[in-house]
């Protein structure tokens, strides 16, 4: 089976560079349209059997594009949505950054138990994208595609895929829509077959300040 693990389009937190996480969050700017609706010539050479997106609003406004083009439905699921960031919610200080992302990458290390300030653990983080993943498979995909999140991206494929370690998950950047693919199954494990950082569509022409492994201050 093959994933195809997207982060949505650009939002309005993402030009302010704050930690959004809470449901339903922000819709797409113009060019996070503009890199949604750039999708489905992307992936113009995937099979796709079937399409996830989260709970968030931005997952869905990304995918709707390609659900339209290739006349299949959004499973809404909120296994896959973004890592929710407790206190940090709303914050965009590189303090709050930094203890998001080395929290989430702990994760990913091994480090299940512990908490974001005032949200989830990894154990649960991972159990849950687990779970859609689990499902999507059962359901007899061989390619299905995820309209996920940064982080959860990140720290799911450096948990899951056993060729990428987190340290080298710290220094991969994920725009929006961006794309990681994995191949393998539940049961046999997960191997990253591609990381394509660079988004579908067109790039945010801005500068950003960034934060720890160059990942820009913003919702993941």
């Amino acid at each position: 089976m093959r994933l195809l693990l997207i982060r949505h389009g650009q939002t309005p937190s993402n030009l302010k560079r704050l930690l959004d996480t809470a449901e339903p969050g922000p819709g797409l700017t113009t060019l996070g349209q503009r890199q949604a609706a750039a999708l489905p010539g992307a992936l113009a050479d995937e099979s796709i059997d079937a399409l996830y997106a989260s709970t968030l609003l931005r997952t869905q406004l990304t995918a709707t594009p390609l659900a339209r083009a290739r006349g299949l439905d959004i499973m809404i699921r909120p296994g896959i949505r973004e890592i929710s960031a407790g206190e940090l919610e709303m914050r965009g200080d590189e303090a709050a950054i930094t203890t998001y992302l080395t929290t989430a990458l702990a994760w990913a290390a091994g480090d299940l138990d512990r908490r974001m300030p005032g949200g989830e653990t990894g154990r649960t983080a991972l159990s849950r994208f687990d779970e859609v993943v689990a499902e999507a498979a059962a359901g007899g995909a061989r390619t299905a595609a995820m309209v996920s999140h940064g982080a959860a991206i990140r720290m799911w494929t450096a948990a899951r895929a056993g060729s990428l370690d987190p340290g080298e998950a710290a220094d991969q950047h994920l725009d929006n829509t961006g794309m990681v693919v994995v191949t393998g199954s539940p049961t046999d494990g997960w191997r990253l077959e591609r990381w394509n950082s660079a988004p579908a569509g067109p790039r945010d022409p801005a500068p950003h300040h960034e934060g720890p492994a160059g990942e820009p201050l913003g919702d993941a």
